[in-house]
């Protein structure tokens, strides 16, 4: 299991973006549409083949029959990191050996990207979001290798919840910028950027 992206939330995409770009004072990249969940998004580049994406629901997206992603039926109030996502090589393996509720692995597409997400029927994630996310990409190049450099690198990422020494146990993860604590629910990346030390909640 390895360290792929964070998502950050909005209730609209423009309140994503602004929120990052204001953060950090850089601007981000144009995304697409995931047509499978009804969201859009907008990227960043991160160093060392990790990348940021703002995420929102898309309010021209057809009503869905099921749960969103990233549990975004309902996200509300000012945006936030919401979700953090590590990536495997054989996704199905990883989630037997995880406690149940980590999600089932749904086939996803967007342009030239191909990919299968582990998602909660709910799709809510354990410990309120502060259980990661699980990908497997089915393309050789993948967004953290190929996004443009943006001049950013994150340095730590925190993750917050009282549940927080159990997460630890259970995530085969070892990436010393992954700090776990315990507390209110809260998720904080710290990034070094052209304009120095910045913090993005």
């Amino acid at each position: 299991m390895q360290f792929d992206h964070f998502a950050i939330a909005g209730e609209s995409l423009e309140a994503a973006v602004a929120h990052v770009e204001d953060a950090l004072g850089v601007a981000l990249l144009p995304g697409g549409k995931h047509q499978h969940f009804g969201t859009h998004n907008q990227l960043l580049g991160l160093a060392d083949g990790l990348y940021l994406e703002a995420i929102a629901t898309d309010p021209n997206a057809p009503p869905l029959a099921y749960p969103r992603w990233f549990d975004l039926d309902r996200f509300a109030g000012a945006p936030r990191i919401g979700n953090w996502i590590c990536r495997a090589d054989d996704l199905t393996a990883v989630l037997a050996k995880l406690p149940k509720g980590a999600g089932t692995p749904v086939s996803l597409s967007r342009g030239d990207l191909a990919w299968r997400m582990a998602v909660p029927s709910d799709g809510i994630l354990p410990c309120d979001g502060c259980f990661p996310a699980l990908i497997q990409w089915d393309v050789p190049q993948i967004p953290g290798d190929i996004l443009p450099a943006s001049g950013c690198r994150l340095t730590r990422f925190e993750i917050a919840h009282p549940e927080a020494r159990w997460l630890t146990e259970v995530l085969p993860i070892k990436d010393e910028r992954v700090i776990f604590k315990e507390g209110t629910p809260e998720k904080r990346a710290t990034i070094e950027t052209p304009h120095g030390l910045r913090v993005l909640q």
